[in-house]
């Protein structure tokens, strides 16, 4: 052993060739924590020191190559001082730099994942080697950052330019064949394969055969790209990259900027303005929010893993109710590799449900992400049944009938009785009582809620609702079946609306009395569109169905009437009765209309002013921050309200609820990430500007004491 330390080693494997292994001690991945750079630092000097090795073999001793830098450690590093941040950039870069410089061919032996700083490490070598099963790739934007240790230097002066910006401000994970093409990847091999080539390929370099010591060269120089084609790729690509982040996300951009910024410069100085630029995007709000989702993603994760060991393996599902939504969840639920049946009370229903399925799936072959192989597979997998008979070998049901109480719990009740003692029932409410509906069954602790959000393919979040005698197990069996679908479950308390549609109602109330008090409703989308959201109030209502929304909305009224009861006669109450629906209709507050790929498009309708006259006041401009406070204050004090009650356990859980259930803005990091931003005795005060709009606008006491005691709901 040439060095041993806790998280690299460096071993001697033939003919002066070592191995550089990275094998974080107690962990199940590698990353880069300030410790683990510090031995990489140790490591390299003991390279240095031993004039016996020739070559180096950059190896992980993980499944993952390296998952990249610890990112726990982000938001307390990013709020340090500008200088002393950039200190410690350009140390890490030092450091990165010292592995390539060592004057011996390096070759980085790629047998897994390897993203952010465990692609860039990687890009210190001077060849790459990947397995077929690995993936490489930079995602930084997608936390509000690029590239700070060189990735924004060496990438570029590797692939050119314009594939270096694609792979930047994309942040997408790349595969081998892709790596190949461009030249990130200079040889892709099986994986029991890979330590014996990249051993070849640097004897290969030892014996002459490969000029390492201009591959080095390369990534030291200057980009290679004349004056006319550096103006053509960074100037075409700075609107396009702008577009498609959108005002709030301004890393992509400043992506391109920095790296044109440093095309002319050596390595040295280029990575100095990598790392300047690198700081003015730690340091904004975005990046907080979009670290903080991140790693309260990762907390979901735990909470979900640490309670697998209760649940009942899900080996075989079965869907009740055969509609758009149950055909969604059986597809969802086959698609990931969970046989379903899929039953309904006649065949129309059964038709209807595999029609959405083969929709869907017909939509993945023509994009290329399956072939018809694997689509006939999934079909397979989704047993149509008009009886009961195999729903003895069911370990979940969940039920997607329509949304009334009685008949939900005739339906369950019926269900329980053919299913085998350890079957969980899960019913698919979005709105009434998870506790309410097991009272019509035997054994209510084998029961708990999973609402699904609609289109159910596309959205990530699944509620787990449990009920006053659900227990651990079934919860449990629950969450895991959604995680097998791709999902992101979180667990929540029964109340009426449970925690999103609860949320959500009071924003719509706030957009109907700003309509009621003279508001444009098309100003009010374009300002919330403005503020992040994927659509505007008007818009989210016309395509969740008024319908919906009305039911919805008087279901809220009954279990929250001090502060859900309205009384006007509001916007949505007038679509109603007209029939204008929405998108389902045609018309809502908008006119669709199908454009050439059948989908819906918006259009202005001028007959909705008309129509809204009766229940508005004279119309007026509203400032867009009123706007904005009217809308957000009701959401976040709902947010904190669900939260002191228990409904959600915990910040982390609320906040991911939202921008996954409801679309609200990543970058602003949930409702209470958002007070959070504003502060709380800020918040506080903005509440009590607009306390005369009623209860829904008044701040708790307990949110009252935070802010006097400067308190918040993320700790440092």
């Amino acid at each position: 052993m040439i060095y041993e330390g806790k998280a690299f080693k460096v071993i001697p494997l033939e003919d002066g060739i070592a191995e550089f292994r990275f094998d974080l001690e107690g962990e199940s991945v590698n990353k880069f924590s300030q410790a683990a750079i510090e031995d990489f630092a140790r490591a390299v000097e003991a390279v240095k020191g031993d004039d016996g090795i020739k070559g180096l073999v950059l190896s992980s001793g993980k499944e993952a190559f390296i998952v990249g830098a610890d990112i726990t450690e982000f938001l307390s590093m990013f709020k340090q001082e500008e200088q002393v941040l950039l200190d410690g950039l350009l140390k890490v870069n030092a450091v990165f730099s010292s592995f390539e410089d060592l004057p011996l061919p390096t070759v980085a032996a790629i047998n897994g994942v390897a993203l952010g700083g465990g692609f860039e490490v990687c890009l210190c070598a001077d060849y790459r080697i990947m397995s077929t099963g690995a993936k490489v790739g930079l995602p930084e934007v997608k936390l509000g950052i690029y590239p700070g240790w060189g990735g924004t230097v060496r990438l570029p002066r590797l692939v050119g330019a314009d594939n270096a910006i694609e792979w930047i401000c994309t942040g997408k994970e790349q595969k081998p064949d892709e790596a190949l093409r461009i030249g990130a990847a200079d040889a892709v091999v099986a994986p029991d394969k890979l330590l014996d080539a990249a051993v070849t390929l640097v004897k290969k370099c030892i014996d002459g055969e490969l000029d390492f010591k201009a591959r080095k060269d390369e990534k030291k120089a200057k980009l290679q790209l004349a004056n006319m084609e550096a103006m053509m790729v960074f100037e075409t690509a700075k609107p396009f990259i702008a577009s498609k982040a959108g005002p709030h996300y301004p890393a992509p951009l400043e992506a391109v900027k920095t790296i044109q910024r440093h095309a002319y410069m050596t390595r040295d100085k280029a990575l100095e303005v990598e790392a300047k630029g690198f700081i003015k995007m730690a340091k904004t709000p975005v990046t907080e929010s979009l670290v903080g989702l991140f790693l309260n993603d990762q907390q979901l994760k735990k909470k979900a893993k640490q309670s697998a060991h209760l649940a009942v393996p899900t080996k075989k599902a079965a869907v009740l109710g055969a509609g758009i939504m149950g055909g969604g969840i059986a597809y969802q639920s086959a698609y990931k590799g969970t046989p379903v049946l899929m039953k309904d009370i006649n065949q129309e229903g059964i038709a209807l449900g595999l029609n959405e399925a083969k929709k869907l799936l017909a939509k993945q072959v023509e994009r290329g992400r399956i072939d018809s192989s694997r689509m006939g597979d999934v079909l397979n997998h989704i047993a149509p049944t008009l009886s009961y008979g195999d729903f003895k070998d069911v370990d979940v049901v969940v039920e997607a009938v329509v949304e009334n109480l009685k008949v939900k719990q005739a339906v369950l009740a019926e269900t329980e009785a053919q299913l085998s003692d350890h079957a969980i029932l899960a019913s698919n409410t979005s709105t009434i009582s998870i506790t309410a509906i097991a009272k019509a069954l035997k054994t209510p602790e084998k029961f708990c809620g999973m609402h699904f959000f609609n289109p159910v393919h596309r959205m990530p979040l699944v509620e787990v609702i449990r009920g006053e005698q659900s227990s651990d197990e079934a919860v449990a069996t629950v969450v895991q079946y959604a995680k097998n679908m791709g999902k992101t479950p979180i667990v929540v308390n029964d109340c009426p609306g449970f925690l999103v549609n609860r949320v959500l109602f009071p924003y719509l109330a706030g957009f109907a009395a700003l309509v009621r008090d003279g508001a444009d409703f098309q100003q009010v989308d374009n300002v919330m569109e403005r503020f992040g959201w994927p659509m505007g109030p008007a818009y989210l209502l016309d395509v969740v169905g008024m319908d919906t929304g009305h039911h919805a909305e008087a279901v809220m009224a009954e279990g929250y009437p001090d502060r859900m009861v309205k009384d006007f006669k509001s916007a949505i109450d007038v679509m109603f009765e007209n029939k204008r629906y929405g998108q389902k209709t045609q018309l809502g507050f908008y006119r669709y209309e199908d454009d050439k790929k059948g989908k819906p498009r918006k259009l202005p309708d001028s007959t909705t002013y008309e129509l809204l006259k009766p229940v508005s006041s004279d119309p007026r401009e509203f400032d867009e921050e009123e706007i904005i406070a009217r809308m957000m204050i009701p959401l976040c004090l709902e947010t904190v309200r669900a939260l002191e009650e228990g409904i959600v356990e915990s910040p982390a859980e609320a906040d991911m609820g939202l921008i996954m259930g409801i679309g609200f803005p990543p970058f602003r990091g949930g409702a209470l990430k958002y007070i959070d931003t504003i502060g709380v005795a800020g918040f506080v005060k903005l509440a009590d500007q607009y306390a005369e709009l009623g209860p829904l606008y008044q701040a708790t006491d307990k949110l009252r004491e935070m802010a006097q005691q400067g308190d918040s709901f993320y700790k440092a």
